[in-house]
Parts: C-alpha cells; sequence; structure tokens
C-alpha cells in the first residue's frame, strides 16, 4: 500500500510540482517506508501545508538552524507538534550540546520539568512564557533533516534522555511495595482534538475502549493500573471497570509525575499516545498497540522501533481489528509471567 500511495504521489506532482499536500504525504510515505534521506526533506512541506489549512507555525525573527556551525551560538528548539513528537525529538538536544551549543527549548506545560531532566538543555520555557535572547531556532521535527539522519543506523537512540526523580520514585515504589507480581500500566486512548476533524478520525482509529483490554486481565500474577488521562480516564472509574485496574492517575499534574511512577513498573502497554514515548524514552519495556494504517514513525512490517529500543509493537492485520491485537498481547503475556521472558523481547 505505502509503495501505490507513493506512486500516486509523485504522478499529482509531476502534474503540479507545488502541489503541496502531495508533497507532504509523499514525506509522510517515503518515512513510513524507512526512507528517511528523501522523507524528512518532503516532511518540511507540512509548514506550507498548515499555513493553507489556518494552522499557526512557529516562526521566529531569528535564522533558523540547518546545521551549520553552532559553538558558542544558543540555539531555540520549539516543539510543534504532539507531546509524543517532543517527547520522540528531544532525543538531538544532547546531540546540539555537543556541538558546543546552549540549548534553550520551548515546550508544552506538561512537559517544562521533565524535559530539564534531558542531558544538555540549559533552560526549558514552557510555550507562551517570555524566551531567553536566542541566535538561531529549529523546529523539533526538522532536526532529523538537520542532522541528516538518513536511515536507521543513524537515529539517536541513547537510552534513557529523560528522566523521573528520585524522591517522586522512591514515594511510589514505597506506596505499591505491597503489590506483588509484575506491573503493567494500560493506556488505551489518545487525546480525541475534537478542535480538528482529521485529527479527530485519527484518534478514533488509535484508540479503544477499556473493555476491548479485558484479556489482558485474565492473567494471573499481574497488578495493572491506569495511565489513562483525558476524557477517557472516565472509564477506568466507572462501576464497570475492571477490579484489578488501580488508578492513581489523579496524582499526575504533569509528564514528571507520570514519569516518576512508570519507573516503578515492568511494562507498559499503550495505544499510540505519548505515554508510549515517555516509556520508551525511559527505557522501560513497552508494548505498542499500533492501528492498521500506523504512523509513520512506526514503519512498516517491524516489531520493533529505531527510535525506541525497548519497544515491541503489535500491530491490527485489519482496520479496526483491536481483537486481534489484544489476543496476541494476551498470550505474550501469559509467556512473561510465566516463563521470565523479558518483556521487550522482539
Amino acid at each position: 500500500m505505502p509503495g501505490k500511495a507513493r506512486i500516486y504521489f509523485e504522478k499529482a506532482l509531476a502534474i503540479d510540482p507545488a502541489m503541496t499536500v502531495a508533497k507532504y504525504n509523499l514525506g509522510q510515505t517515503f518515512l513510513l517506508m524507512g526512507d528517511f534521506e528523501r522523507g524528512w526533506d518532503f516532511y518540511e512541506a507540512r509548514f506550507a501545508w498548515w499555513e493553507q489549512n489556518g494552522v499557526s507555525r512557529p516562526c521566529f525573527p531569528k535564522p533558523r538552524w540547518r546545521g551549520e556551525h553552532l559553538r558558542f551560538k544558543t540555539i531555540l528548539l520549539c516543539a510543534e507538534q504532539g507531546l509524543g513528537d517532543t517527547l520522540q525529538f528531544i532525543r538531538y538536544a544532547p546531540l546540539l550540546a555537543g556541538k558546543g551549543a546552549r540549548v534553550v527549548v520551548e515546550c508544552q506545560p506538561e512537559l517544562v520539568t521533565l524535559l530539564r531532566t534531558v542531558p544538555g538543555i540549559d533552560r526549558v520555557v514552557a510555550r507562551g512564557e517570555t524566551l531567553p535572547r536566542f541566535d538561531l531556532w529549529c523546529p523539533m521535527m526538522s532536526l532529523p533533516l538537520a542532522f541528516r539522519t538518513a536511515g536507521y543506523s543513524s537515529v539517536p537512540n541513547e537510552i534513557p534522555y529523560v528522566r523521573a526523580g528520585h524522591d517522586s520514585i522512591n514515594a511510589w515504589q514505597a506506596r505499591l511495595s505491597e503489590d506483588a507480581g509484575t506491573k503493567v500500566g494500560l493506556v488505551w486512548a489518545g487525546n480525541p482534538r475534537s478542535f480538528d476533524h482529521d485529527l479527530a478520525r485519527t484518534d478514533a482509529r488509535r484508540s479503544c475502549a477499556l473493555s476491548t483490554l479485558t484479556p489482558l486481565f485474565s492473567v494471573p500474577g499481574i497488578h495493572f493500573y491506569s495511565l489513562q488521562k483525558g476524557q477517557a480516564a472516565i472509564e477506568a472509574r466507572s462501576v464497570g471497570a475492571p477490579l484489578r485496574l488501580q488508578d492513581y492517575t489523579e496524582y499526575f499534574s504533569d509528564f514528571a509525575d507520570t514519569a516518576a511512577f512508570v519507573e516503578t513498573l515492568d511494562l507498559v502497554i499503550s495505544v499510540d499516545t505519548s505515554v508510549a514515548h515517555l516509556a520508551g524514552a525511559m527505557g522501560k519495556p513497552v508494548w505498542l498497540l499500533s492501528r492498521y494504517d500506523g504512523c509513520w514513525r512506526w514503519l512498516i512490517d517491524r516489531n520493533d522501533s529505531p527510535w525506541y529500543p525497548t519497544m515491541r509493537i503489535f500491530r491490527q492485520t485489519k482496520a479496526g481489528d483491536w481483537h486481534g491485537v489484544i489476543e496476541h498481547v494476551t498470550m505474550e503475556l501469559h509467556k512473561h509471567v510465566a516463563g521470565g521472558i523479558p518483556a521487550n523481547r522482539k
């Protein structure tokens, strides 16, 4: 399917080389196919596509960094899309520091405390706050292009690159100390993003109901914990929620709090949302439940990820079929508990 899509997008561009939507989609197709060298270049068309559709794009009155000399310069990295995108691409910050730059990050407020733990970052500012002086700037998702990330082996995957606070970890470890057995965190839905019709449709495909995960609760020797935030979190607190699902999310005020809790777990099972990126960035075993038309970052026909060495990917084999995915995950969870098989075994 990606190969056919690529042909059509290339034909569209042959007719109209300025067709922004074709460039943008071709970029995502190349990335999905693992052709990073061409993918990142075409993916830059996202800015023009957003502008055409009335979506604000990052822009600052300073030169944009595209890979040139950085020594003694201050560079601003700005988050441009979702929380998971920021968590995935902040991995490039230590590389910038290694080039002699002072690194300032502007990100979503929920990530400020957590991103302060990333090596090489001098300052983290919440989006909307006054920025310090800087010489150059770069959108986070353009960093792979600037660093010429052309293949799987060139993906920066020094894990972990975000860390939770020791005091918070110790507090959660003490609180959960009597929960014997394997500790597994669950996320079953993303942000509905109802403000955008296309994003809302994508979320509907990547999310499922808590009831869909029911077979997992048949696996003995496991304590399950909800990591679900947002509207879908109500399901974890409803009368029909599984009795074996504990919910401490009311104590999570930001991603630093979530990270401290995740650090106490043995495994995170999540749909394609920010917590999956968080667990991967922390080096925790994470099982990603991917929709049939999965995001480009998870590539195709792989059950692992060059971005997150501790990730396993469980993919729908047909559109909308979460039943088959959960059946596979349940089987693997039984094996993990019975035989002590590492959760991140491919």
